[in-house]
């Protein structure tokens, strides 16, 4: 029987998604779900997310041979589960299905506050105190539409599509001090978001031109990794279409 669950998190204290001999949200669900079930469990995730980012919706899949009532045994591994990790919901899926292969569009959120730090605040968003543009920002973002190369905007050392990505939308919101942007694509590598971000607030912040991002998405260049990226505690995983 294979299980899809739907898991959100504070990143804080986690070093990341993916298990290692550290604390990792991975490694702690596994280990939840391998007491409840009197057997080791591996789960697939929907993608890694990095130290300190967080989840509303991440995704991820597992098998188990008994036929259990999947609401009972979320309410069992929510009891005894880390404070920080919430299990949403578990559902049947068919045997084919997996977490990140069958995923069709990825949703992310990026949290800013304009102003100085925010002791209460600093863990769910980046706290930016220096010059800001929301309309030069706004601008810089909307160039990462469509299917590009990203390859200067990940960490990636090989990827077997070639860099390549489609972003079908991009919005970014301001209210008061609080920016939001809210990236849906087909997928994103490591630390893609946060390099574009850090773009972006580069050029909001008038240290690059609009020129900036574009130069940096043609295919022909030379890899020129890009030399900004935002912090984690403002990224989001909103939520996993399929």
């Amino acid at each position: 029987m294979r299980v899809l669950g739907i898991v959100s998190y504070k990143g804080t204290r986690f070093q990341g998604w993916q298990k290692q001999p550290t604390v990792t949200v991975q490694g702690e669900i596994e280990k939840a779900l391998s007491q409840v079930l009197n057997s080791e469990v591996t789960i697939f995730g929907s993608g890694r997310t990095d130290a300190g980012v967080h989840a509303i919706g991440q995704t991820f899949t597992f098998n188990m041979s008994k036929d259990l009532d999947l609401d009972k045994l979320c309410f069992s591994i929510n009891r005894m589960i880390d404070k920080d990790i919430k299990i949403l919901s578990f559902s049947k899926v068919d045997d084919d299905f997996h977490a990140r292969f069958s995923a069709k569009s990825k949703t992310y959120l990026y949290k800013i506050r304009l102003g100085v730090k925010d002791p209460f605040e600093n863990e769910f968003q980046y706290i930016y105190p220096f010059e800001f543009d929301f309309d030069l920002f706004s601008k810089a973002l909307k160039q990462f539409e469509g299917k590009h190369c990203f390859r200067d905007f990940t960490s990636k050392e090989e990827d077997e599509d070639g860099y390549v990505r489609e972003i079908y939308q991009i919005v970014s919101k301001k209210q008061d001090n609080d920016i939001t942007v809210e990236f849906t694509g087909n997928g994103f590598m490591r630390y893609q978001i946060r390099n574009m971000v850090g773009a972006a607030l580069a050029v909001a912040s008038k240290n690059e031109d609009l020129n900036f991002i574009p130069n940096h998405l043609k295919e022909e260049k030379i890899r020129e990794i890009c030399q900004y990226k935002a912090p984690p505690q403002g990224l989001y995983l909103v939520k996993v279409e399929y």
